[in-house]
């Protein structure tokens, strides 16, 4: 098992900094304001001898009520997980009596302790380290996380003191099947870090009524009947216009990086507030990306019968479009039908990265055309030859022919649908290319090389 390190300390001495530094990535939100970071991100550090698990945290303020308290709460999971702390200080603001309060608690906690003071650049380490000498922690290190300066050093050290895992405990760490990346998207406060929470069984996101509580995309890994998942927890994504907050700016970039990132989507609805501008804007914005899909409609516990058949109606009415994906009813406070979605997105993940055989794809494009032909174009036919396989995640089937320039997008969408029903695949968009020219599976040619009218080709002069 590789080792886990949680970054602590009061809010806005660079604990995010000092992440993305180590990681090497931007994946924990960086700004100029105390309290950005609320929820635990993870990630593997890139840095120092070997690799590590790091955990980002929020700022701890003191205080135990409303918004502080839950991070408070999320910060003492991080630190009871951890082999190893790193308590950050601001090596410019000097020591604070916030400081010495966390250094205090965190002796108590009895975990390994390391002191770092950051942002030290163009200071002496000497001097800056005597102030904070008085907190009584023999292990300290001066580093500047914005600049890499002593981050390399730090992880050295660190690393040393913590025992190297078994070898062989890293082989038997080997996944036997691939991880699934899921992302859980959808407008502010429709319950999706409840939803994750209810997957990996305790309490690792924030939820509250309070819309735009998860502001990073987050991810945790966990495993259910068998299989590998890494979840993706993001923030509410909501139109532009209401996109005031620079926090909130870079939480929508995290989202959709999410998405990118990610093999599976499901987007969570609410149920009781019906299908929005919003939900049909975000929805778009997954179908650019390619990735499979899985609608889940959440809060459906308690609906009356007829706000139930006004919601499927609004459902059959507004995503029309989305008829290869499936949609779950579920109540992601109570568990129900998050079983069922599950199943679901394990479905849509396999369509999404199915192998297609050259031949079996070419077949169907055969019975597809004899059962209904392109249209004509100035009264010549298009053709269509044969088909192989683009891409996946995607799934992206290549068609190779004449005029293709002139296939009707209808034909399209007739080609993609009979490649769905023939091939099962469900819970992901397909796209289909056309491209014209020779079939590159063709042998070359021995001869000398004929024009079609039958004369020699000369060589241009």
């Amino acid at each position: 098992m590789l080792p886990v390190i949680a970054l602590v300390g009061r809010p806005n001495v660079g604990k995010s900094t000092l992440f993305n530094s180590l990681t090497r990535t931007r994946n924990a939100l960086v700004a100029d304001m105390p309290g950005l970071t609320r929820d635990r991100q993870y990630g593997i550090s890139q840095r120092g001898p070997r690799p590590c698990v790091l955990v980002d945290t929020g700022g701890l303020t003191g205080d135990d009520e409303g918004m502080d308290g839950l991070v408070a709460r999320q910060v003492w999971r991080a630190i009871e997980e951890a082999d190893l702390v790193l308590l950050l200080v601001d090596g410019r603001a000097g020591l604070t009596a916030a400081d010495e309060e966390i250094a205090d608690q965190l002796r108590r906690a009895g975990k390994p302790l390391h002191l770092v003071i950051n942002k030290g650049e163009h200071r002496d380490p000497d001097l800056l380290s005597a102030e904070f000498h008085v907190l009584g922690l023999d292990e300290l290190h001066v580093v500047a996380a914005a600049h890499n300066q002593g981050v390399e050093d730090l992880m050295e050290e660190v690393l040393a003191v913590l025992p190297t895992p078994d070898e062989t405990d890293e082989a038997a760490a080997e996944p036997e099947e691939p991880t699934i990346k899921l992302a859980v998207v959808g407008r502010p406060n429709v319950g999706k870090s409840t939803l994750v929470n209810r997957l990996l069984g305790e309490e690792r996101m924030l939820a509250c009524d309070l819309p735009g509580t998860t502001r990073d995309s987050v991810a945790a890994p966990f495993e259910r009947d068998g299989q590998r998942y890494v979840l993706m927890d993001t923030a509410g994504v909501r139109r532009r216009s209401r996109v005031s907050e620079a926090v909130e700016k870079f939480s929508v970039i995290k989202a959709l990086q999410a998405i990118e990132q990610s093999h599976v989507v499901v987007l969570v609805l609410d149920a009781r507030q019906g299908i929005s501008d919003q939900d049909a804007s975000l929805l778009g914005l997954v179908l650019d990306s390619g990735r499979a899909l899985v609608l889940a409609v959440n809060k459906w516990d308690r609906l009356d019968p007829e706000i139930r058949t006004q919601v499927k109606r609004d459902l059959d009415w507004r995503l029309n479009f989305l008829d290869f994906a499936k949609i779950h009813f579920i109540s992601a406070l109570h568990g129900t039908g998050v079983g069922e979605l599950m199943v679901s997105v394990r479905e849509a993940y396999a369509a999404a990265t199915r192998k297609l055989a050259t031949p079996e794809l070419t077949r169907i494009l055969e019975e597809a055309l004899a059962a209904h032909q392109p249209p004509l174009v100035h009264g010549h036919s298009i053709k269509l030859r044969y088909a192989h396989q683009g891409g996946q995640n995607p799934p992206m089937i290549v068609i190779h022919g004449n005029r293709i320039e002139h296939v009707p997008e209808a034909y399209r969408r007739y080609l993609t649908n009979v490649y769905r029903k023939r091939l099962d695949l469900w819970g992901t968009p397909i796209r289909i290319e056309f491209r014209g020219g020779d079939n590159p599976y063709k042998p070359a040619s021995t001869g000398r090389g004929r024009s079609k009218a039958g004369g020699h080709r000369k060589a241009g002069r």
